[in-house]
């Protein structure tokens, strides 16, 4: 509908038509009370203009029925507005479980993009239509903004954490997306394209040679150049907690709170490993900030999920000499 209007662009995921509509509402609303507001000012001035200097105005009481119409119609409105944008954001920020999760990496001006493969992309995105796809973002230096005109979604993408959105394209061809806060000179070229493809045309994409290992195992290789296999064993007879199921679980901390396993908890974990101490483990693990870069979590996160099928060992008991 709102599509073929000039100055919207194509609607091309499962937001666009809920999005569209809401803005045409919140138009048709603020236009349609700016013309009677501007109606009744131009009318009473009108109307009620002074005729002659001496005439004075009559004492007005109000209306008790006027009131209630003026503030029950623009309450009912607005809640409306509120609840349909409400209900559009809660389903934009719950993604479903079978997403394809793809990260993406912005820094000064470029757009790098992985594949679940490990094939990578610079300011190119190719996606199977009508497939949700779950966009894991990050900074390796200032904020950034994903935004996908076409798709009506966008998102903050903050250095320091991660930020996540989903969407599902329901049409196949080429859309441009967009840095959509100011991040520096070159702000304006950084941008790419989102390439849709039916699902047996991008399974064919993928399946392409690119040279690209697959990111579990590059991040596996990493563990073991980090070391960090030398604590964290899988028997969980280590000065660190076995990794084994421990992504997507709850993990019990020290201070008696838990907490879910997800990116962001990992991504702080090899950074800041003091932030947040397992319950029976000491502080020892040192911090990795300014020692890996935004890829490399991303490989060791990969190899991290990929344990989820090895059985994680019971829980230790604390002990003073375990961290």
């Amino acid at each position: 509908m709102q599509s073929q209007l000039p100055l919207l662009p194509e609607q091309a995921s499962n937001f666009a038509g809920n999005v569209d509509a809401l803005m045409l509402y919140l138009l048709i609303v603020s236009v349609f009370f700016s013309a009677l507001i501007t109606g009744v000012i131009v009318y009473c001035f009108l109307k009620f203009r002074r005729k002659h200097p001496r005439e004075i105005g009559a004492s007005i009481q109000g209306s008790v029925p006027l009131e209630a119409v003026w503030t029950v119609i623009p309450f009912l409105l607005s809640m409306l507005m509120f609840g349909w944008g409400a209900s559009i954001y809660i389903n934009y920020r719950t993604a479903p479980k079978d997403t394809l999760d793809i990260y993406v990496i912005g820094k000064q001006w470029m757009w790098k993009l992985q594949q679940p493969d490990g094939r990578r992309e610079v300011n190119e995105l190719h996606i199977p239509a009508n497939r949700s796809i779950k966009l894991i973002l990050g900074s390796e230096d200032v904020i950034h903004d994903f935004f996908v005109p076409a798709f009506r979604v966008k998102m903050d993408v903050i250095p320091g954490r991660y930020t996540t959105m989903w969407f599902r394209a329901t049409k196949t061809g080429r859309y441009h997306f967009f840095c959509s806060q100011y991040c520096g000179t070159n702000h304006a070229v950084m941008g790419g394209w989102v390439t849709v493809m039916e699902p047996a045309e991008y399974s064919a994409w993928l399946s392409g040679s690119s040279g690209e290992a697959n990111p579990a195992a590059v991040g596996a290789k990493l563990f073991e150049q980090l070391a960090c296999n030398s604590c964290h064993l899988s028997t969980d007879q280590g000065r660190g907690p076995s990794l084994n199921g421990v992504y997507g679980s709850t993990v019990k901390l020290s201070d008696g709170t838990r907490v879910v396993a997800d990116d962001a908890y990992i991504r702080e974990s090899i950074l800041n490993p003091k932030a947040k101490i397992v319950l029976g483990y000491q502080p020892l693990m040192p911090a990795f900030q300014g020692l890996v870069t935004e890829e490399q979590i991303l490989n060791l996160t990969e190899y991290i999920k990929s344990l989820q099928g090895q059985p994680a060992p019971p829980p230790p008991a604390p002990t003073a000499g375990k961290r």
